[in-house]
């Protein structure tokens, strides 16, 4: 049983792999056990809007690149109220924060909020074992004592069902619909609100980053945002301009049972939609294409992704162990997107008709203005609307 010691030190933090393997590192945030999927995610900023993004429900997130912590943490950059990535497990333990805009320390903030952090960890050397297992299952623990039953938590890893069939966009959307009118932050005043009457949008949240809502607004809309159970009477009740389908976690053949009816149901009432992530795969699957799941998933700011429609080269920011099958597109949806790397979709539309989405995430800006213009490209399409 392979085993990964980083430090002299009595080790207080352990990863224990579904296959055995074990990596033992220092323990910071919160204490306890917590079981998931094992990701990796490249980015080199973006830690916290990482965390608190709801598409990595029921994932734990390994950092390839160790400055994680060094700017601290402020409410502004949280993406929903409260972290909901399983923990995090880095190669450096996180240091002093040091940025004006930080309001708490990275180790604090976990604490608080009941997420395990984990670090001193070669996570060169684990990331090619997520590379070769594909999203492993593992427990995660963290004790100040160092006392582990390390039986037990690979037994937990091992006996762990996985993401494959799991609807989790139930547990992290909203309780009830609400309304955004809060735009994109700039300098100096930050978060401004949109003034005057916009395009209406009904947002379906199957996990919504506050951001995507944000650019929503920034790009002339008045956002109604429903839970993602919500039904096409209840949707189209709103008289809606558009419907946009946001991002969101687990498998979303699970979450189609419910939301394919209501998203065939808005086609018929022939209205721009946009989808992200999620909201993609759901259109998709409302289609009639299917979706399988991804070695390793794609977790990252830096995903080339080829336009097919302009030629153009986006640098995409994306976060998703699932994806759309384009050998399974029916005739009259056009691949519109694909990755550089290893050729997978990142976009569909309806040929002739202004429904469209895209796998990855264009609000986050690593571009960073790259993929803006599917907002303001929603935004025309509602125009057009109104003036034919």
């Amino acid at each position: 049983m392979p085993v990964n010691h980083q430090s002299s030190e009595k080790p207080t933090a352990l990863i224990a792999l579904a296959d055995g393997q074990l990596f033992y590192g220092k323990g910071f945030g919160a204490t306890g056990t917590t079981v998931a999927e094992l990701v990796f995610n490249t980015a080199m900023t973006g830690y916290q809007e990482i965390m608190t993004d709801p598409s990595y429900a029921g994932q734990v997130v390994t950092f390839t690149f160790p400055h994680v912590g060094n700017v601290g943490v402020t409410p502004e950059d949280d993406e929903t109220a409260d972290p909901v990535a399983a923990g995090l497990v880095v190669k450096w333990d996180p240091t002093e924060p040091s940025n004006w805009r930080a309001s708490e320390d990275l180790v604090s903030w976990l604490g608080k909020r009941g997420r395990i952090g984990v670090g001193g960890i070669d996570t060169r050397r684990l990331t090619r074992a997520i590379r070769q297992q594909g999203a492993p299952h593992v427990a995660l623990a963290h004790d100040p004592d160092g006392n582990f039953d390390i039986e037990g938590l690979v037994r937990k890893a091992r006996e762990w069902k996985g993401l494959v069939g799991l609807d989790l966009a139930k547990d992290v959307t909203c309780a009830q619909s609400y309304t955004w009118d809060e735009m994109r932050w700039a300098w100096p005043e930050g978060y401004a609100k949109r003034e005057g009457a916009g395009f209406k949008v009904v947002a379906i949240d199957y996990g919504a980053k506050r951001n995507i809502l944000r650019c929503l607004a920034s790009a002339g809309c008045d956002v109604t945002v429903l839970p993602a159970t919500a039904t096409a009477e209840e949707v189209l009740a709103l008289n809606p301009e558009g419907v946009f389908l946001s991002n969101g976690p687990g498998d979303p053949a699970a979450t189609g049972a419910y939301a394919v009816p209501m998203i065939q149901g808005v086609l018929k009432a022939d209205l721009p939609v946009f989808g992200i992530c999620l909201g993609h795969q759901m259109l998709a699957l409302a289609l009639g294409a299917k979706t399988i799941k991804m070695n390793h998933g794609h977790h990252g700011a830096n995903h080339p992704v080829k336009d097919l429609t302009t030629g153009k080269v986006e640098i995409t920011s994306m976060n998703h162990g699932f994806a759309v099958d384009s050998q399974t597109l029916p005739a009259g949806v056009a691949e519109t997107h694909v990755s550089l790397f290893d050729g997978s979709n990142c976009g569909i539309a309806i040929e002739d008709r202004p429904v469209f989405s895209v796998q990855y995430h264009p609000e986050a800006s690593p571009g960073p203005q790259d993929s803006y213009y599917l907002f303001e490209r929603f935004a025309e399409a509602m125009r057009a609307r109104r003036a034919a």
